[in-house]
């Protein structure tokens, strides 16, 4: 804009135009800025091409690059000690992103029996039409995943840290190793154990998923995710995005980055309380089974103390109602006065779900059943309240269910 030419312009147009374009400020704000603008421009259309390019820190149009996500995702690698990262616009956008960019049509891929449900859905589903093999093995079993890796060769591996809705805690250091004989992609779902308990890549895996609509945003406002990788799987991730369109927006990142800069003090207190929660729900008269890796007659808690190196076991829980069945999990579901029912998890507010309602709901009750997960299951997000009121409210809640109330 010349502004020989601004004097001229009639009101219609100044409305348009005033105020814009003023050029780069000389102060940096303490909190990084939303930059809300679908492009961008430059002094000389060459620093444009160059944009249009690629070229590293250059911004054109936000669909190739926003310089608030990009600020989230900076934060992102450094939590996870990754060279780089790249924000979704959901946590699935960035799993299937994940899968997408390190696989052919047509390739082997390995997977956890025990994941996310609309992972699931989605290895069995889009993936197979897509021409890939998927077979699901016992994670937890390393025998049976180092024959299925020299049985199959796959192309990926695919787990998560704390398994949903058993939490499971995958041995990812050793997945990694046996993934090295076939030179295989290994890429954990770390939702449930944030980098505050644990870094998956510094233990080799290639693809660090989080939906960050979960721990790292915190607060249930945002609807996001992220892979945190290397610079080199970078490139193939972002061009996803920029072919998809699955980005995530200035706005939503902006949320993220602010929720994440409290993931620490949120965290700490969560995965306190939670080993409250779930010590006192292994007692409850109840309560036929908990899922928690730091109970210590868990099987999964020697893994989880050797991995997590006592920084936490996780905020999440699930538990089976004695002689429950759907019936009497909706009646729990429905008492509950504190813990909120909803389908997500890694809020500040305690939330409580019914994985064969919700999150698992893409399976059938059989494939349900095969990988353990019973009618009576309910899953358990504690939130940073005070723990002696989660119980409370579970405790009436399950007296409800089971009729002793």
């Amino acid at each position: 804009m010349k502004s020989s030419q601004a004097a001229k312009w009639s009101m219609a147009t100044r409305a348009v135009h005033a105020g814009e374009r003023a050029g780069r400020p000389e102060f940096t704000p303490v909190v990084a800025p939303i930059y809300p603008g679908s492009a961008y421009l430059y002094d000389d259309i060459e620093n444009m091409d160059a944009a249009l390019g690629g070229a590293e820190g250059k911004y054109v149009y936000t669909r190739y690059g926003n310089p608030t996500t990009s600020a989230l995702e900076s934060a992102v690698a450094n939590l996870e000690g990754t060279t780089s990262a790249v924000a979704f616009s959901s946590g699935m956008a960035a799993i299937h992103a994940a899968i997408t960019s390190s696989i052919e049509p047509g390739a082997t891929i390995l997977a956890a029996q025990e994941l996310y449900g609309q992972t699931y859905a989605g290895l069995l589903g889009f993936f197979t039409t897509w021409g890939c093999t998927v077979e699901t093995v016992d994670i937890l079993d390393l025998g049976a995943v180092q024959a299925a890796v020299e049985r199959l060769q796959p192309a990926l591996i695919v787990c998560e840290t704390i398994s949903n809705p058993l939490m499971h805690v995958t041995d990812v250091p050793a997945i990694v190793q046996i993934a090295k004989s076939c030179r295989a992609t290994v890429m954990v779902d770390s939702t449930f154990a944030p980098p505050v308990i644990y870094q998956p890549a510094k233990d080799g895996a290639h693809l660090v998923v989080h939906s960050m609509t979960k721990y790292l945003s915190g607060h249930g406002d945002v609807t996001a995710g992220v892979v945190a990788t290397s610079r080199m799987r970078r490139d193939r991730l972002n061009e996803y995005a920029i072919q998809a369109g699955s980005i995530l927006g200035p706005f939503e990142a902006w949320l993220a980055m602010r929720g994440l800069k409290t993931l620490p003090l949120r965290y700490k207190r969560q995965c306190d309380s939670a080993a409250i929660v779930a010590e006192a729900l292994s007692r409850h008269p109840a309560v036929a089974h908990v899922n928690y890796p730091g109970l210590p007659n868990g099987p999964d808690h020697a893994t989880a103390k050797r991995i997590f190196e006592g920084r936490g076991f996780g905020a999440m829980i699930s538990f089976d109602i004695r002689n429950a069945g759907a019936e009497q999990v909706y009646d729990f579901l429905e008492a509950l006065e504190l813990v909120v029912p909803a389908t997500t998890l890694g809020d500040i507010y305690s939330l409580a779900l019914y994985p064969a309602m919700s999150s698992h709901r893409a399976l059938t009750p059989e494939q349900r059943h095969a990988i353990g997960i019973g009618d009576g299951l309910v899953r358990l997000s504690v939130g940073i309240e005070d723990p002696d009121d989660i119980l409370a409210d579970l405790d009436q809640a399950l007296q409800v269910a089971t009729g002793t109330r």
